[in-house]
């Protein structure tokens, strides 16, 4: 079975490492994968085995999704847009999948419509026509509008096959962020949490017994840094341990050594192997994306969640939510972000926790492969 991955993840890599997960699980099952990514490089992900295809980057300008940059920063202007469009639409001729799966599309990514209808035009063409699915993780940000429901049904009925939502409905259901009518839950597919198998604690012993502190791949964690930084002052008796990332990194860590003075905190890039320091780690001090909270859910780490909310962004505040009653959990909103309260919070998640197993799926990528060969059964 060949399967096409279409994923441009705008602001952090969290939407291409879970389209990576899916492409590992596919090729573990034996199937061939293509996985074209529209966002920025993430060389930091592991894509061994897969297929890779980029179109023409782009990334948003902050947290203004309208506004979407080349790799130089200048506005993606409509020959830039169209060139990644021919190019989706010459991949899926060319690789003629029996799956596609577009990731997000049509519950986000609309400002992308143009080049996703382009690709979905011409995979309607082939002979036969692919299986086509949608792959959307437990919550997405709810619509503004009853009209954006409205053209999202629209488009799943007249182009897709099903859609896989990557959640335990133990856990979250999809009815949380989105209004699921009768028509869209007979096409919806709960295949559990996409994530990679629980790590091995580092072989290095690396994280034992620290504050680890991450925020993505990106700058929009940097208030996260530098709360980091003031509550080290205040909890001197654990190593804090700050990651960095984004193109940028360099310059930010070094501005975050000159605030942090004689503080002892260690200061470095991200690193691959930053799951396996979680399961030994005192704390985690994070923000709420999809793949950081099912990391620290499975290895039952402690953690201070600071959802990201820039810009009427909702998604993680509402996953931190959902997970605030577990033990060892806290969540902390950004407008009350300051070393003093960071400084308390990771005090309490450390005497509470770890925390104990939680009986929730997390084979999702397995759970997706195979929902997926058995539409592809059923429908070809």
């Amino acid at each position: 079975m060949k399967v096409m991955i279409v994923v441009t993840h705008l602001l952090g890599t969290g939407h291409l490492s879970r389209a990576l997960t899916l492409g590992h699980a596919f090729r573990k099952a034996g199937h061939e994968v293509l996985l074209v990514s529209g966002g920025m490089p993430a060389p930091q992900l592991s894509a061994v085995g897969i297929e890779m295809l980029g179109l023409p980057p782009l990334r948003s300008d902050g947290t203004d999704f309208t506004r979407l940059l080349t790799e130089t920063g200048e506005v993606a202007d409509p020959a830039y847009l169209q060139s990644r469009a021919d190019a989706l639409a010459g991949a899926v001729t060319r690789f003629a999948p029996d799956v596609l799966l577009t990731e997000l599309f049509p519950f986000g990514r609309r400002v992308l419509s143009s080049e996703f209808e382009t690709l979905l035009d011409a995979a309607h063409t082939l002979t036969p026509r692919p299986v086509v699915l949608s792959s959307i993780r437990d919550i997405l940000a709810p619509p503004s509008k009853p009209s954006k429901v409205a053209r999202t049904e629209a488009v799943v009925a007249r182009h897709y096959d099903g859609v896989l939502v990557h959640s335990d409905p133990q856990g979250t259901r999809l009815e949380t962020s989105w209004p699921v009518s009768d028509t869209l839950a007979e096409r919806l597919h709960y295949t559990g949490y996409v994530a990679p198998a629980p790590a091995a604690p580092h072989p290095e012993n690396l994280g034992a017994g620290e504050i680890l502190v991450s925020a993505g791949g990106g700058s929009v964690g940097d208030p996260i840094f530098r709360a980091a930084v003031e509550a080290a002052g205040r909890i001197t008796d654990r190593r804090w341990r700050l990651l960095v990332g984004g193109r940028d990194a360099a310059d930010r860590i070094r501005e975050l050594e000159r605030l942090a003075g004689d503080t002892p905190i260690l200061i470095e890039p991200t690193r691959p192997d930053f799951r396996q320091m979680l399961p030994l780690a005192a704390a985690s001090v994070s923000m709420c994306g999809y793949n950081t909270a099912l990391d620290l859910l499975q290895g039952g780490t402690p953690a201070v969640f600071i959802p990201f909310d820039d810009g009427k962004e909702v998604e993680q505040g509402l996953r931190a939510q959902s997970l605030a009653h577990l033990s060892a959990i806290e969540v902390l909103a950004s407008a009350d972000l300051t070393g003093a309260t960071l400084a308390d919070a990771v005090g309490r998640v450390i005497t509470a926790g770890p925390r104990p197993d939680l009986a929730l799926s997390f084979d999702g990528a397995a759970r997706s492969v195979a929902i997926t060969e058995s539409l592809v059964g059923a429908l070809r």
